[in-house]
């Protein structure tokens, strides 16, 4: 959180830069581990052995941890092993209206990947970033899960909230 707020001073003194190029924030990481298992509930699921595949359809709730997704679609692609078997989830590609929801953070975007793999989550299409009373928004936002920070990208623009002192 010092880390986003200190970006966020950045932000203040360079609107114009910020707006066209991009900025950095950060994002709770504690509530991110691929250790936890990953719970998902939806109103179907189809699965493709052929393409490693699970989908799931409606009213979509992914769990991991003190981490919430919720979408309209999400598509489950496992990781294989040398012989092709399932080895784990290697990401998750979300549809149709993603929330993401931490114990501090929320992030709202058209669609959204979780990299279990490769400890990414990119959310992309009208996003949303809050964080308490401050909120930032984009086309496109990658964070890295190992360092805790991000890249909001596309027209960023940020709501810094009023302290109550």
């Amino acid at each position: 959180m010092t880390r986003f707020l200190l970006i966020l001073a950045v932000i203040l003194g360079l609107p114009a830069a910020v707006a066209a190029q991009g900025t950095s924030i950060a994002l709770a990481t504690g509530a991110f581990s691929s250790a936890l298992p990953v719970e998902v509930s939806a109103d179907e699921l189809s699965v493709d052995q052929g393409t490693g595949e699970a989908i799931f359809d409606g009213n979509v709730l992914v769990v991991q941890g003190d981490v919430r997704m919720s979408a309209g679609k999400v598509v489950v692609v496992y990781a294989t092993d040398g012989t092709n078997s399932a080895n784990g989830i290697a990401r998750l590609v979300a549809s149709g209206g993603v929330t993401f929801v931490t114990t501090t953070d929320a992030a709202e975007a058209q669609t959204a990947e979780y990299s279990i793999e490769g400890g990414t989550v990119t959310l992309a299409g009208d996003v949303l970033l809050t964080q308490g009373q401050t909120a930032i928004s984009g086309d496109k936002l990658v964070v890295d899960l190992t360092s805790g920070s991000g890249r909001m990208e596309g027209r960023v623009r940020t709501i810094i909230g009023r302290s109550s002192n």
